[in-house]
């Protein structure tokens, strides 16, 4: 059974219980400030599990997107992934232990609907108690009537077996199965159980979080007003059970990544491989949820991992630019294979960010490494030649040399505040006010973006903007400079539209049919259910302008008064930005 098949299987499994099928929402959090991603399946259902209700009802499945740096270093042994996937079932406040354990057990060893996975080879823990929550024995009861014995049945403390998704959140009790991947393991006690699970000769496939608590500052205060269900089982070591394989590479989501570096470097150190294998599918999936390299937030996380991709490229000898190639058999085309139908995956997009970014680093790299070997200060390497502190750390540990972290953390931390800019407090939507001219410079925006997509090119994607009352700012992908008769032109479009009074329409309406309808939306931003879409209409109806959008702007174009194109320049390779004032 191949990735494709498994998850196909999970969904159908789910979906034949009553449970509405829902897509993975984006890598990157909406209104969550307190993470970089999102780790866990629950965390975009956070509002749901709360109290709220959910459009779809209160049985739901899907695979989640996440992201997780906190085990780097971990990644390139049998498990351990940055970007994965999340298999998850979920009860709003409708089931709750027994059908969720069932369900979990069913579906793992059920030889028709589900992966038949060997009943002798599963371990099960469950959470041992503490001094608020008392050990959770209805678990265990549930485990013994499926057939599981008393002595496969583990207790864990709370590190293990409780879960919230940060200090303020719903939280709860988690019962956890385990798969022996050796297969000749048998009966073990808690102490070789433990062993085992260090060792990696057990695995955990699948986890049953019971959110009955609600969190804050990290302390229980109090009971949820309905007891839920999150189930997770990452994808990826799923597969490499179903498959029988020792390793998460070894799957047919990695195999064809690992199979293009064996070609170059067969003999290289196997965590390199898989560390390159691992991080090119990292950056593929950020940069298509639209994060950029930056040095900062989530544009850093994606930078370090590129980085030190690289890095490790060049040790073992393959090919420089081989990550952006986009061409004939290689890590992109083989990444948009294996999710081909399932995600979008924009090859010429990802070529040229890559590239772009393996150019800048390239600049900088040799030379980085020649001075890192005189002892360089980490903060120059840094700041000069672009070196992720994780990176020169990394490249210290190996020489036995210790990095002093908190004098790199205070220079950062001086640089950073000498470095910030006034965007500080931008309301959301990119709007620094809601005065007149910001309000009437916002709705020229959606013009000037109709206007690029008319007469430039109608796959023009926006990328960012910057509106106060002395001007617009557009950031766009396009593959060339504006020629002055292509501004001359959208510049007498939009002023067209807005001669023209043409009426400015709010709707609220489902996201799906929103999409549907063609409706902008600003590439990488993640949307709710429900959206707000602004329409600019011809006299009979028609709209020239559909945009999901949060307003506020003029209920007439012709209250802009006139539009004047002041710049068109290069932001980045493929992203060009406009600005443009009111006349």
């Amino acid at each position: 059974m191949d990735s494709r098949e498994l998850r196909l299987k999970f969904l159908k499994f789910f979906e034949k219980r009553g449970h509405k099928i829902i897509p993975s929402s984006s890598l990157i959090p909406e209104n969550d400030s307190s993470v970089l991603f999102n780790i866990a399946g629950m965390q975009p259902l956070m509002p749901y599990l709360l109290g709220e209700k959910h459009p779809k009802g209160s049985r739901l499945v899907n695979l989640q997107k996440c992201i997780r740096t906190i085990d780097l270093d971990e990644v390139g042994d049998n498990t351990h992934l940055t970007f994965f996937e999340m298999m998850g079932n979920w009860s709003l406040g409708d089931y709750f232990k027994e059908e969720a354990i069932k369900w979990s057990y069913e579906f793992l060893t059920d030889k028709e609907e589900g992966l038949g996975l060997s009943k002798n080879r599963l371990y099960v823990t469950v959470f041992g108690g503490n001094e608020k929550v008392p050990k959770d024995m209805e678990s265990v009861k549930i485990w013994e009537e499926l057939g599981i014995s008393t002595n496969r049945i583990y207790y864990k403390s709370s590190k293990s077996n409780w879960w919230s998704a940060g200090e303020n959140s719903p939280a709860g009790p988690s019962t956890e199965m385990f798969y022996d991947i050796t297969g000749n393991l048998g009966d073990m006690s808690q102490e070789e159980f433990e062993k085992a699970e260090e060792e990696q000769k057990v695995v955990e496939i699948w986890n049953d979080v019971f959110m009955i608590y609600k969190q804050e500052g990290g302390q229980i205060v109090g009971e949820l007003p309905k007891k839920n269900v999150d189930t997770g089982a990452g994808l990826e070591r799923m597969v490499t059970m179903v498959q029988g394989k020792d390793s998460v590479y070894e799957t047919d989501i990695f195999k064809p990544i690992i199979d293009i570096i064996d070609i170059y470097a067969k003999n290289a150190p196997l965590k390199y491989k898989r560390i390159i294998a691992d991080h090119i599918r990292s950056v593929v999936f950020l940069l298509m949820d639209g994060v950029m390299f930056s040095n900062v937030g989530r544009g850093y996380v994606l930078r370090r991992l590129l980085r030190r991709a690289i890095v490790l490229a060049d040790r073992i000898g393959l090919p420089e630019y081989i990550f952006g190639n986009s061409e004939g058999h290689s890590f992109l085309t083989e990444i948009k294979n294996t999710y081909e139908g399932i995600y979008n995956i924009d090859l010429p997009f990802l070529h040229l960010f890559i590239n772009e970014e393996e150019t800048k680093f390239r600049k900088t790299l040799k030379n980085g490494l020649k001075e890192f070997e005189k002892g360089t200060d980490p903060f120059i390497l840094f700041t000069t030649f672009g070196f992720p502190i994780e990176l020169t750390e990394e490249l210290a540990k190996e020489k036995g040399i210790k990095i002093n972290r908190e004098d790199f953390d205070a220079k950062l931390k001086e640089h950073q505040k000498l470095s910030q800019t006034s965007s500080v407090g931008m309301f959301k939507g990119g709007l620094a006010n809601h005065n007149e001219n910001t309000i009437k410079l916002h709705t020229a925006h959606h013009l000037l973006l109709a206007g690029l997509k008319a007469v430039v090119d109608s796959s023009i994607k926006q990328k960012g903007s910057n509106i106060n009352e002395e001007r617009l700012r557009m950031d766009f992908l396009c593959d060339h400079k504006l020629t002055d008769e292509e501004k001359k032109k959208v510049e007498g479009w939009v002023n067209d539209k807005i001669k023209r009074d043409l009426s400015v329409i709010q709707k609220e309406i489902p996201l799906r049919e929103a999409e549907k309808l063609g409706a902008e939306m600003e590439f990488g931003t993640k949307y709710p259910d429900i959206v707000s879409v602004y329409f600019i209409e011809e006299n009979d109806g028609t709209p020239i302008s559909k945009e999901f959008c949060g307003g506020p702007h003029v209920e007439k174009t012709g209250l802009i008064g006139g539009l004047k194109i002041q710049k068109e320049e290069a932001v980045s390779q493929g992203v060009r930005r406009i600005k443009a004032i009111l006349i």
